[in-house]
C-alpha cells in the first residue's frame, strides 16, 4: 500500500483488491473507469504477473484501455470478445437494492454497455458511497451535441412529474468547454437531490429525444465490495442475499502501483 493515501483512497484499494480474487483464469473481464477501477485494473495486472493469470478484458474507457495496456493486459474490443463473464466497476451511489448511480468520470454509456454484455458485474466503493436513497450525486445522462440545449429544456420539462427534489440541470464542462465523452457526446448533470423511484425515471429519460443514456444502472449489479480505511471488506450479494466480511492486508509499496492518480 503505498504509504501517502488517504483513508478513502485505502478504502478504495482494498475494495479493489478484494474484487480481483472473484476473477478466474481464462476469464474475459470487463474494466470499468475510474479511481476505485484504476486501483483494480493495477491489482489484476499484478495478479496476471505474479500467477500467470490469463484473461482477456474490455475497457470501458480510452483511459482506462490506456492503463491497462501500460500494465500489460490483453485488451481487446467488446465486438471482438463479444461477451464477459464479469465487470468490475466502481459507482458515484449505490443503494440497498445494488442500484447505482454511475458517470461520474463520463464515461456512463460504455460502462452501461460493457456490464450489461456480462454474466456478472461487482461494483467496487467505499462506504461512503452507500446512500438510503439514491440522487445526492448529480444524475449524469449523456446527450448529443446536436439540439442540447433543446434537449436539456426537454429533461427540465420531463423532470417536473417526477419523484425528485431538486430539478437543477448542468451542462458538464471541461475548462471553458462542454465536455466530450469518448463517444463524443455532452453530459447534463441533473441535481435532484433524492429519486424516489429510479426505475421509472431512467425509463422517462431515455424517451426523449437527443438523449443518448443516462448513469441509473437498475437490476444491474449483483455484488458489490465495499472497502474501509482499516482494511475490513463487506461483500455483499443481491441475489444470494450473502454478507461476508473479511479483512485485506495492508501491502507495502509495490511498483506496480507506483504513479497512482
Amino acid at each position: 500500500m503505498p504509504a501517502d493515501l488517504n483513508p478513502i483512497d485505502n478504502a478504495k484499494f482494498v475494495a479493489a483488491r478484494r474484487a480481483v480474487d472473484f476473477v478466474e483464469d481464462g476469464m474475459k473481464l470487463g474494466l470499468g473507469t475510474g479511481s476505485t477501477a484504476a486501483w483494480m485494473v493495477r491489482s489484476l495486472a499484478e495478479r496476471v504477473r505474479d500467477e500467470g493469470l490469463r484473461v482477456t478484458c474490455v475497457a470501458t474507457s480510452r483511459r482506462t484501455a490506456e492503463l491497462a495496456v501500460g500494465l500489460g493486459l490483453d485488451v481487446r474490443t467488446l465486438d471482438e470478445v463479444k461477451w464477459l463473464d464479469l465487470t468490475i466497476d466502481g459507482a458515484d451511489e449505490f443503494d440497498t437494492h445494488l442500484n447505482l448511480i454511475k458517470g461520474g468520470g463520463a464515461a456512463l454509456l460504455q460502462e452501461k454497455i460493457v456490464a450489461t454484455a456480462s454474466d456478472q458485474m461487482i461494483v467496487i466503493a467505499d462506504a461512503a458511497k452507500e446512500v438510503a436513497q439514491l440522487g445526492a450525486f448529480p444524475l449524469p445522462v449523456e446527450v448529443i451535441p446536436f439540439g442540447w440545449r433543446t434537449t436539456k429544456a426537454l429533461v427540465e420539462e420531463t423532470l417536473v412529474s417526477m419523484d425528485v427534489i431538486g430539478r437543477e440541470v448542468t451542462l458538464r464542462m471541461t475548462g471553458d468547454q462542454p465536455l466530450r465523452t469518448d463517444g463524443q457526446n455532452h453530459i447534463l448533470d441533473l441535481h435532484l437531490n433524492r429519486i424516489g423511484n429510479p426505475r421509472q425515471l431512467s425509463l422517462v429519460l431515455n424517451q426523449i429525444p437527443g438523449v443518448v443514456e443516462n448513469g441509473l444502472f437498475i437490476d444491474i449489479c449483483d455484488t458489490v465490495v465495499v472497502g474501509h480505511p482499516d482494511g475490513r471488506v463487506q461483500v455483499r450479494d443481491i441475489n444470494s442475499g450473502r454478507f461476508d466480511e473479511d479483512r485485506v492486508a495492508l501491502p507495502p509499496v509495490e511498483n506496480i502501483f507506483a504513479g497512482q492518480d
